[in-house]
């Protein structure tokens, strides 16, 4: 379980294809601190920790299955060696619940189809897959690449998000351009009062 709130980016430092894909990411957490198993989001999907190290930086490996690269934006170019992710530990008992409830099982591939500047911040549009428009509503919260965001508007299957300096600083917000996929997981809550609606 996640809350959408970037702790750190990390930078894919090798690819390979070991039966499943395999990357190693290094990062800036203490490697002592990482086990084998745990579950680290990176880009909003979770994967397990096979193995971890500090030399010459701290780093992770994860492996990601053939169904995880089809269903979120690695089917889409991939990782290649250098690109930035964001990354978030799993949430621990007693921590702070500063974005929304996030799983980190992403539900589809979106793509930002327009960015403008507003003062100091960036408006980005997002086209969702139009299965996953339903569960998309002004001001409710959604996801992106593992970034808790408020939706600001919705318009069919677009819709749209304000990223203030602090966020695109923080994140890989501020090197996103139109065209560029990105990981959406909707809200657990909107998807549960969408059920409720097809019940009754």
């Amino acid at each position: 379980m996640f809350t959408g709130l970037i702790s750190d980016v990390g930078e894919v430092l090798s690819v390979s294809q070991q039966g499943d894909l395999r990357a190693r990411i290094g990062c800036r957490y203490d490697p002592e601190g990482i086990a084998l198993g745990a579950s680290i989001a990176c880009d909003g999907i979770c994967l397990t920790v096979v193995g971890a190290g500090g030399e010459p930086r701290p780093w992770f490996e994860v492996e990601i299955s053939a169904e995880t690269v089809a269903r979120t934006n690695l089917g889409e170019g991939g990782w290649r060696v250098g690109r930035r992710v964001n990354l978030e530990r799993a949430l621990r008992v007693g921590d702070e619940l500063g974005g929304h409830i996030v799983s980190g099982h992403v539900d589809g591939v979106g793509r930002v189809v327009e960015t403008r500047d507003e003062g100091d911040s960036t408006r980005f549009t997002i086209e969702a897959p139009a299965e996953l428009a339903r569960f998309i509503a002004p001001k409710g919260s959604v996801a992106l690449d593992g970034t808790s965001l408020t939706v600001n508007e919705v318009e069919g299957a677009r819709f749209g998000v304000n990223l203030i300096p602090h966020t695109k600083a923080v994140t890989t917000w501020g090197e996103r351009r139109a065209g560029d996929p990105v990981n959406i997981e909707v809200d657990t809550m909107a998807r549960y009062v969408a059920r409720l609606r097809e019940m009754s």
